[in-house]
């Protein structure tokens, strides 16, 4: 009898401490039934190179929506960046955070003429025409990038919502930002570089707490239990990252695709 007690009592608590944030269902409409390219509309060869203008401007031009990447750098400017470091995409080495603004305009992007954009120069490109997933990336000054990020965004003229793999980030979009539809990025627990105890409750979207995302962008395989019962209780449910050969569209609201040309619209 105490067995069935703990266990639907358990049971309970996982879905408070899951559940999405309030109105999640009504906003599905910026991203419901959407492609979006991943980092830009960029080429598998680079020579149109991810969170590029080019590569914004293509899936642009195409339809699509686009998801893409900011971070500060050293001067505290918002630029659009994906990794933490710069070798893969420049051939620098060091941090983005460790160089000015005009340090890291100096490099190229690949084996292109394309430099690390600023955020106001990506918007303006987009100029609201499509869709935009902003992923604000962790750092030392994670704060400080919320709060330029929004008073970018609240300058801009056109659809956009904001997610992280940082709970302290979504947390401070549902303090500060409430009416902007914002998404907890998670991944499979074997995936997060971090203790083990950590990394369960990062994968399970207990999080979800303190933060109440809208959606829940979900990277990798089939979703987990909590994945799927947070989207059973509101939440838009939104794919990540969909190659060639992707078949399971119709089980989400939202994908993010990189490398092939799908319709605009799932």
């Amino acid at each position: 009898m105490w067995f069935w007690i703990v266990l639907a009592a358990l049971a309970v608590c996982w879905v408070f401490f899951i559940l999405p944030g309030r109105g999640a269902a009504e906003r599905r409409r910026m991203v419901t039934g959407r492609n979006f390219a991943h980092r830009g509309l960029h080429s598998q060869d680079g020579t149109v190179p991810e969170n590029s203008l080019p590569a914004f401007a293509a899936a642009t031009d195409a339809g699509y929506g686009s998801e893409l990447d900011v971070q500060l750098s050293r001067d505290g400017q918002v630029v659009v960046f994906h990794d933490d470091d710069l070798p893969r995409m420049t051939g620098a080495e060091g941090r983005v955070d460790s160089r000015t603004l005009a340090e890291l305009q100096a490099l190229r992007l690949g084996n292109t003429n394309e430099t690390i954009p600023l955020f106001t120069d990506v918007l303006g490109v987009v100029a609201g025409r499509q869709p935009l997933i902003v992923e604000l990336k962790s750092g030392p000054a994670w704060a400080e990038l919320c709060e330029k990020t929004l008073a970018i965004l609240r300058a801009y003229d056109g659809p956009y919502c904001v997610e992280s793999f940082d709970p302290r980030i979504v947390v401070w979009f549902r303090k500060n930002a409430p009416d902007i539809l914002r998404g907890q990025l998670l991944n499979p627990a074997r995936e997060y570089s971090c203790c083990h105890l950590r990394a369960f409750f990062l994968s399970r979207g207990l999080c979800n707490l303190i933060a109440r995302p809208h959606f829940m962008a979900w990277g990798g395989g089939a979703p987990n239990l909590s994945v799927r019962l947070c989207r059973a209780l509101g939440a838009v449910g939104v794919f990540w990252t969909a190659r060639p050969g992707f078949a399971n569209k119709d089980k989400w609201d939202a994908v993010i695709f990189e490398y092939y040309t799908p319709s605009p619209r799932l």
